[in-house]
C-alpha cells in the first residue's frame, strides 16, 4: 500500500472524530441558546425603550437601550425591604434543610432498623406529588400554630424536603462503614458520629444541597404569596408584583424586576456551580 493511501486511512477516523465533536458541540449550543431564550429576552425588554416587546420574531438587541426601566423599579417598590426579606428567610431555610435533611438523612444511611426501606420510600413517594397539593394541609398547620403572615410560616414547610434528605443520604452512604465502626468501638456516640464524621466527609454534597435550596427558596413565590398578605414581609419574588397595577402596567418595567430577582441567583451559581456538580455527582455515585 503506497504512503497516500496510508496517510488518508490514517486521517480518515480523525476526521469523522472532529466532525463528531463540532455536530457535539453544536447540539449543546442550540440548547444552550433555547433555554437562554426566556432570559435573553427578558433582558432585551427591560433594557429597551422602543419598539413592540411582544414582536415576532422577538428582538434580543435591545431598541435604544436605557436603564430608566430598573430605575423605575427603585422609584415604584421598596426593594431594599424585599431583598431583606429574600435574604432572611434563605438564610434560615438553607441552614433547617441542612440541619433536618442531614439529621433525617444519617438513620437511613447508617442505622439498621425495622421499616427503614418503608420510611426511605415513603418519603421517595412525595416526589411524585405537585407542590400545591400540600398548601392547604401546610396552611392548616401554619394557622394552627400561629405564624401566618410571619416568616417562619414560610420557612417551615419547606425545610424538609425529599430531594434533600435523599442526596444526603447518598453521601453518607459513601462513607466507608469501617470508618463509623471504628468510631461506636471507641465509645463515639451517634451524635458525635453525626457531626465529627459525617458532616464534614459529606461537605461537597452539603455545598450541592445549600445551593439548590438558595434557589428554590429565593425564587419561591406560590407559597409566600398564601401565607404573606402584609408587604412589608414580603420576599422579592412576591413583591415584585406591585409593578403590575390595577388598571395597567409596564412590560418593560417588570421585566426589570424580573431580571433584578434573578441576577443575585445567577451570580450565586455562577461562582458555586463546581461546588453544585461535585457534590451532584458525589450524590448520584
Amino acid at each position: 500500500m503506497s504512503g497516500r493511501w496510508r496517510i488518508a486511512l490514517a486521517d480518515g477516523p480523525t476526521w469523522r472524530r472532529g466532525a463528531g465533536i463540532a455536530a457535539h458541540y453544536a447540539v449543546l449550543g442550540a440548547i444552550a441558546i433555547f433555554c437562554a431564550f426566556p432570559l435573553l429576552w427578558t433582558l432585551s425588554a427591560a433594557l429597551g425603550s422602543q419598539g413592540n416587546v411582544f414582536a415576532f420574531p422577538a428582538a434580543l438587541v435591545p431598541h435604544a437601550p436605557t436603564l430608566g426601566n430598573f430605575r423605575e423599579v427603585f422609584r415604584v417598590v421598596d426593594l431594599a425591604r424585599y431583598y431583606a426579606n429574600s435574604i432572611w428567610i434563605t438564610f434560615w431555610t438553607v441552614v433547617w434543610t441542612v440541619l433536618v435533611c442531614s439529621a433525617a438523612a444519617y438513620p437511613l444511611a447508617c442505622l439498621r432498623f425495622r421499616g427503614r426501606k418503608l420510611v426511605f420510600g415513603a418519603v421517595l413517594t412525595t416526589l411524585m406529588l405537585p407542590t400545591e397539593v400540600n398548601f392547604l394541609v401546610n396552611f392548616i398547620t401554619v394557622t394552627q400554630l400561629h405564624v401566618v403572615n410571619t416568616h417562619l410560616g414560610v420557612i417551615l414547610p419547606t425545610i424538609a424536603g425529599a430531594v434533600g434528605i435523599f442526596l444526603m443520604k447518598n453521601a453518607f452512604e459513601e462513607i466507608p462503614p469501617e470508618l463509623i465502626d471504628a468510631a461506636r468501638v471507641e465509645g463515639a456516640s451517634e451524635l458525635r458520629i453525626f457531626v465529627q464524621i459525617m458532616l464534614p466527609l459529606a461537605r461537597p454534597q452539603i455545598a450541592a444541597l445549600v445551593i439548590l435550596t438558595t434557589v428554590t427558596s429565593w425564587n419561591n413565590f406560590l407559597w409566600p404569596g398564601v401565607v404573606l398578605t402584609k408587604s412589608r414581609l414580603m420576599p422579592l419574588a412576591v413583591g415584585i408584583l406591585e409593578l403590575s397595577g390595577t388598571f395597567g402596567s409596564s412590560t418593560r418595567v417588570i421585566a426589570a424586576g424580573a431580571i433584578l430577582t434573578v441576577l443575585p441567583v445567577l451570580v450565586v451559581f455562577f461562582f458555586a456551580q463546581r461546588f453544585f456538580m461535585r457534590g451532584m455527582e458525589g450524590a448520584i455515585k
